[in-house]
């Protein structure tokens, strides 16, 4: 049973590796890919497109072969690439009349709460207008430190922002193997999988043109699992996939979700970098995870970096287990001066106090193992 495979709204994104082909983009993938997704589209569904190839595309088009390893050349060529990647998607979609809109993100785009908000409500205003928004992370301008890894897990972000109801990797193997099938070919394909977990191991190399591989798609899928988004993963190179999966095909590899997660508690979850950690005790942690109680200062034991009253945190059990993330009502230098002390004990030892909470629990998201 693959439950998200009615949902009305769709991510799908698109690997470098189907969309590669002999020298320069693969036209009649692209054309495949546009008239399966103008046909979801006829249906009244809504999609959003993740597409890689910028870097890709910009090889090509100097004749290079082997993907640079350098950062400022792989921007340049991402430069030189995008503006291409995009011409020959508004070529693949002009016959269907479907307008095409890029938008390119950088992970700081989805850590700030207000910029998030802004790319939230310019992707509604292109569905709304009936445009096919294409996303593609800002290669030029993002550095190392910041970047979403790749765009397997940029598109885990992007459904969560726009709440779709099921994300779709297109990649170029045809689904998750027991095995290696490259090793063995009589390796056996999973076609359900209801805990990334227990099958990240199955994590492979990826082709030489892309940069996520097997491991990149399984986080995806644990990062848009985690906000109640199943995925996908389907071979993008097969004609018709998409439309017979979405029909009910048994084809490529379904992850399942757990809970759902909206709005804010959906952003706190999909942050690669918050702010700062709180180490919680024992008693602290089993209030937030067995009552959905909020965090009180009674309960910190360490505050690790420094962040201001409202950004977000991490909080973490003095084992290390990642317990949730929220937003702090005071700076790490307060939190400092009254973690271990009760409530009441707040105004004396600040001179004032904002809540008797450090992290309420209207805005703490709750990890859960995908």
């Amino acid at each position: 049973m693959r439950p998200g495979l009615a949902a009305k709204r769709l991510v799908v994104k698109v690997g470098s590796a189907v969309l590669a082909g002999e020298g320069g983009l693969d036209l009649e993938a692209m054309a495949e890919i546009a008239r399966q997704v103008a046909a979801l589209k006829e249906e009244g569904r809504e999609v959003v497109l993740v597409s890689s190839g910028a870097v890709a595309a910009g090889m090509r088009r100097l004749g290079l072969e082997e993907r640079p390893k350098d950062m400022p050349l792989k921007q340049a060529l991402a430069a030189l690439g995008q503006p291409l990647l995009m011409a020959r998607w508004q070529e693949a979609f002009a016959p269907f009349g479907l307008p095409v809109a890029q938008v390119l993100l950088t992970a700081e785009d989805l850590s700030s709460r207000g910029r998030y908000l802004n790319a939230k409500a310019t992707l509604r205003a292109l569905l709304d207008l009936g445009a096919l928004p294409v996303i593609n992370e800002n290669d030029t301008v993002a550095f190392e430190e910041i970047r979403f890894g790749d765009n397997d897990q940029l598109s885990a972000r992007v459904a969560a922002l726009v709440e779709a109801g099921l994300l779709v990797l297109l990649s170029d193997v045809e689904a998750l193997y027991e095995e290696d099938p490259k090793k063995n070919p009589q390796a056996r394909a999973i076609l359900e999988v209801e805990s990334v977990e227990a099958v990240l191991a199955h994590a492979g190399e990826g082709n030489p043109l892309g940069s996520g591989g097997m491991r990149s798609k399984l986080l995806a899928a644990r990062i848009a699992g985690r906000v109640g988004i199943p995925t996908l993963l389907l071979p993008g190179k097969r004609p018709g996939a998409l439309l017979q999966a979405l029909s009910g095909a048994s084809l490529g590899t379904y992850f399942h979700a757990k809970r759902r997660y909206r709005g804010e508690k959906a952003w706190l979850f999909g942050l690669l970098r918050p702010k700062g950690e709180l180490v919680l005790d024992q008693g602290a942690v089993r209030a937030l995870k067995e009552r959905g109680a909020s965090l009180l200062p009674a309960g910190i034991r360490e505050v690790r970096g420094r962040f201001s009253r409202g950004e977000a945190v991490r909080l973490l059990s003095e084992a290390g287990e990642e317990v949730g993330v929220g937003l702090a009502n005071y700076a790490s230098e307060e939190i400092a001066r009254i973690k271990g002390r009760r409530s009441a004990e707040i105004e004396a030892l600040l001179g004032y106090r904002y809540t008797e909470e450090v992290v309420h629990r209207d805005h703490l998201a709750l990890k859960e193992e995908a």
